[in-house]
């Protein structure tokens, strides 16, 4: 059986009452297959959670960037809240280990299946909110969707300084820079990455984000301040 203690140690938070989270890892496949077991899968969990998260992310939205139309903040929101981002989120907090499953659902790779792992980190979010409030489920919710935000609202901005890199170095050297990872500390869940983007052996920038992707945006546009003093990002 999962250990949910381990669970919570990933996600962060200590539920009063873990039978809640331990409801959010049903998947309606063991509950097919075990019916005398369990009573109910993660799908009633999984509503809640959407709505939660759908909150949740509206309410940043709203508050931290006022210049956002409803179009763009639509926009935004359907990008942070997507199977493809909770997917990636719950494969980083190892989400998919802690599954039950049907012996069928085990054996056709259930784990790593996107809708499977989106499934339950909406149902998670569910239980956290249950368990120990919005404020708490707020709190997660914005840590884990945190460097996502930031690339999306800086693709907004129309800023591409990787782009922008790449045209200056054509330029001057007849080459193309390239990114290396130096460092990633942090748990798989929180982890930090820095980068630096180089020609040959020289280090032209340097940058840390959530993602190997935002990381190297920030390498980019260091890179950039140093080329051009009148740069402004």
């Amino acid at each position: 059986m999962p250990n949910i203690g381990s669970l919570q140690e990933s996600l962060s938070v200590g539920f009063l009452n873990p039978s809640l989270l331990e409801q959010a890892l049903i998947h309606s496949s063991y509950l097919n297959e075990y019916p005398d077991t369990v009573t109910a899968s993660n799908e009633r969990l999984e509503f809640l959670g959407d709505a939660v998260l759908g909150f949740i992310v509206a309410e940043k939205l709203y508050q931290d960037y006022p210049g956002l139309a409803e179009g763009e903040m639509t926009r935004i929101r359907s990008v942070l809240v997507r199977r493809e981002t909770l997917a990636q989120i719950a494969s980083d907090l190892k989400l998919g280990d802690y599954l039950y499953l049907g012996k069928g659902e085990e054996v056709g790779g259930g784990r790593q299946k996107p809708a499977n792992l989106a499934g339950a980190m909406e149902a998670v979010i569910a239980a956290i909110y249950l368990d120990r409030g919005l404020l708490v489920a707020r709190e997660l919710v914005l840590t884990w969707l945190a460097g996502e935000l930031q690339e999306v609202v800086g693709q907004r901005k129309g800023v591409d300084y990787k782009s922008q890199l790449q045209e200056v170095i054509q330029s001057e050297y007849r080459s193309s820079p390239s990114y290396r990872t130096v460092q990633a500390t942090g748990p798989d869940h929180d982890k930090l990455f820095t980068v630096e983007v180089i020609i040959g052996d020289r280090v032209l920038g340097r940058g840390a984000g959530k993602s190997k992707k935002l990381a190297e945006t920030e390498a980019a546009r260091d890179a950039l301040k140093r080329f051009n003093r009148n740069f402004t990002p």
